[in-house]
């Protein structure tokens, strides 16, 4: 899938339900391949991402085995010896997730392994993970860039430590705590503002002592008791249908079953504050530890906002389709203290403002965001994805918001959605009516 084209919508109304939670389903896979016993996914995402790790887990000698429509099952051999060392260099493919997170848990094990991945993934920032853990006694080794490859030699035995990253960052977090299951002590990470916690509810999930709370959060090392996850549908995923239906008056789209962690619900705040109607549905949680729902979004009159602050890690992932809603809202919309947004998969601001503007949207760049001048009329243009997952889908927005009879917009690259959502094309297609 080399070029997509997808042109204006008419009406768009639907339910569509979207593969399982990107997030969790990486750390569901390792702490299964963790706990010792037999561990129980359904709903695992089918991203490429996702396939990346539990590739990386089965070269360290973890057994995973699926069983077709996202069902898997773990048999891991306990937090300190589970893994050894892989008989060649671990391909985390586009998956900075994959990367980081499996650095922290190698680095708890007494083995050696080479951290590689593609293009994209060889130019992001992992001194970040390699300083944390060789302050806490594993050898973690990058480019004199600090990119990948990572080049790791763990030990069974950690030193504890408090950390304070730079940035809020999941991932980091999440390497930092993961590593802690096999520190001398307990393990802290102080962060500047809270990111998602889809490790720590999961730990607790697996018998873990973990707490959370202005101090940050703190993990003590212990064993891990398998477990069995129904997990959720992808709200970052769910995200793209939603901000299509906020475009409009009279559109509307269903979103069962995502999760509602809080970490990830900015995107519903952000929608709701630009004047979009939005509902959720609280279910039982997945797990007893992550929140589930079914999201109802229903078009408006919208106008601008701000989303900066503590608000901005609650959104990283939808600021791309975000910011092609923002189009479509009466006066200004600024996007701040999102510089984290220029080592995603891409330089996400620059190639956002350069894409926006190509379509006809008022877009200036700023070093740590976007400042998006609406209403737009937006016009049919040939657009983008440079090998990023979340561009690709946010342009087929763009390109379904130019108004009917102004033509199809090509995507090139578009095939990179599968990273994180294999059949969005399709889905798309299904709720424009086109499937």
């Amino acid at each position: 899938m080399s070029e997509v084209r997808v042109g204006p919508a008419g009406r768009v109304a639907g339910a569509v339900t979207v593969p399982g939670d990107k997030s969790i389903s990486h750390r569901a896979l390792i702490l299964g391949a963790l706990a010792r016993g037999r561990s129980y996914l359904g709903n695992l995402s089918p991203a490429a991402d996702v396939a990346s790790t539990g590739e990386c887990l089965r070269l360290c000698g973890g057994s995973v085995r699926p069983f077709g429509a996202g069902r898997v099952s773990l048999d891991g051999g306990g937090a300190r010896g589970a893994l050894s060392s892989p008989p060649a260099p671990l391909d985390c493919g586009n998956s900075g997730t994959t990367m980081r997170l499996l650095a922290g848990v190698l680095a708890g094990h007494d083995v050696e392994a080479v951290l590689d991945g593609d293009s994209s993934l060889r130019r992001r920032p992992m001194t970040r993970v390699a300083e944390p853990l060789t302050a806490m006694g594993a050898e973690a080794e990058t480019t004199p860039e600090g990119t990948a490859p990572l080049r790791l030699r763990g030990r069974a035995r950690l030193r504890a430590i408090d950390y304070r990253p730079a940035v809020a960052s999941a991932q980091l977090k999440s390497a930092v705590l993961l590593a802690g299951l096999s520190a001398d002590g307990p393990v802290r990470v102080i962060e500047p503002s809270p990111s998602r916690d889809h490790t720590e509810r999961l730990l607790r999930l697996c018998g873990v002592s973990v707490s959370s709370g202005a101090d940050g959060v703190r993990v003590l090392p212990g064993p891990l008791e398998p477990f069995g996850l129904h997990i959720p549908g992808d709200l970052s995923s769910a995200a793209f249908f939603l901000a299509l239906a906020a475009a409009r008056p009279g559109w509307r789209v269903v979103c069962p079953g995502v999760t509602l962690n809080p970490g990830r619900t900015g995107v519903l705040e952000v929608l709701a504050a630009m004047g979009a109607e939005v509902t959720v549905d609280a279910g039982e949680p997945a797990g007893g530890v992550e929140p589930v729902g079914t999201v109802t979004v229903a078009g408006a009159r919208l106008h601008g906002t701000v989303i900066a602050g503590a608000l901005v890690p609650r959104c990283i992932d939808e600021i791309p389709v975000l910011a092609v809603l923002a189009t479509q809202a009466e006066g200004r919309c600024e996007i701040r203290d999102a510089g984290e947004l220029r080592v995603k998969e891409s330089d996400r601001i620059a190639l956002l403002a350069d894409g926006l503007r190509s379509l006809g949207a008022g877009c200036e760049e700023t070093p740590d965001g976007l400042v998006v001048e609406g209403p737009a009329r937006l016009r049919a243009a040939r657009l983008e994805a440079h090998g990023d997952h979340r561009l690709a889908m946010a342009w087929a927005v763009a390109a379904a918001l130019v108004p009917p009879g102004g033509g199809e917009s090509a995507i090139a690259g578009a095939g990179c959605a599968a990273v994180s959502y294999p059949r969005f094309f399709d889905d798309l297609a299904t709720l424009l009516g086109r499937g």
